[in-house]
């Protein structure tokens, strides 16, 4: 039985395409209210229309073909790509309520994305020294199927991960993905699934509980990273 979701947090589906400026202002302002203690937590799951944007860690040399607007988006991490096709999950939760710790958080949210993903019978993992989710591609070598990328203020999380369901991968020629050039980038819809975001929706919120469950325990020691 799916535990009902708690209320203390606001759990948003956008249909259609919301512009990543747009969501970039808005996941900004509700940061800075969470924080103040005006306004509840939020998750919120949606999709972009293609944009490459550039973490804190991003190298010019890796934005090779800058065919879709570029924005810095002051997250973790390096260039990486969003469209349609792929869902987006920012994730603002208030870990002064939880156990202060950051690493915990990124553990626990590449938890919740390698569940899910196995909900579909897609085998996946963190792999030592690469940040994202990893998974065996269709020719046997592994590729990305999922972006992590974090920024904390104020204790208050921003940002979040991402994952292929049926974007077209030919727009991450654009950037060297998270500045990772030896593994390519896979999606469901590579691998053989048909999954819509609503699909994919339910599966995600039905583990909502054991993420947060996680943010709560020590983080594990660093042996599968």
């Amino acid at each position: 039985m799916i535990s009902p979701l708690p209320d203390t947090i606001e759990w948003r589906q956008s249909p259609g395409l919301v512009p990543y400026r747009q969501a970039l202002d808005e996941m900004t302002a509700r940061n800075a209210a969470i924080a103040a203690g005006a306004a509840r937590e939020l998750v919120w799951l949606l999709e972009h229309p293609p944009v490459y944007t550039a973490g804190t860690s991003a190298a010019l040399a890796e934005l090779l073909d800058p065919r879709f607007e570029v924005v810095e988006a002051g997250r973790g991490g390096r260039y990486t790509y969003h469209g349609p096709g792929q869902r987006i999950g920012y994730v603002l939760l208030d870990l002064k309520r939880r156990a202060r710790d950051v690493r915990g958080f990124v553990h626990a949210l590449e938890g919740w994305v390698i569940a899910t993903l196995g909900d579909f019978g897609v085998e996946s993992w963190r792999a030592q020294g690469r940040i994202g989710i990893w998974t065996r591609d269709i020719d046997g070598r592994e590729a990305k199927i999922g972006a992590i990328g974090v920024r904390i203020r104020r204790w208050v999380t921003m940002h979040g991960f991402s994952v292929n369901l049926a974007p077209d991968l030919s727009h991450f020629g654009g950037i060297v993905p998270c500045g990772i050039e030896e593994f390519g980038v896979t999606s469901l819809a590579r691998l053989g699934l048909e999954v819509d975001s609503q699909a994919w929706d339910r599966a995600l919120l039905a583990r909502a509980g054991e993420f947060l469950a996680m943010l709560d325990k020590p983080c594990p020691p660093e042996t599968d990273r």
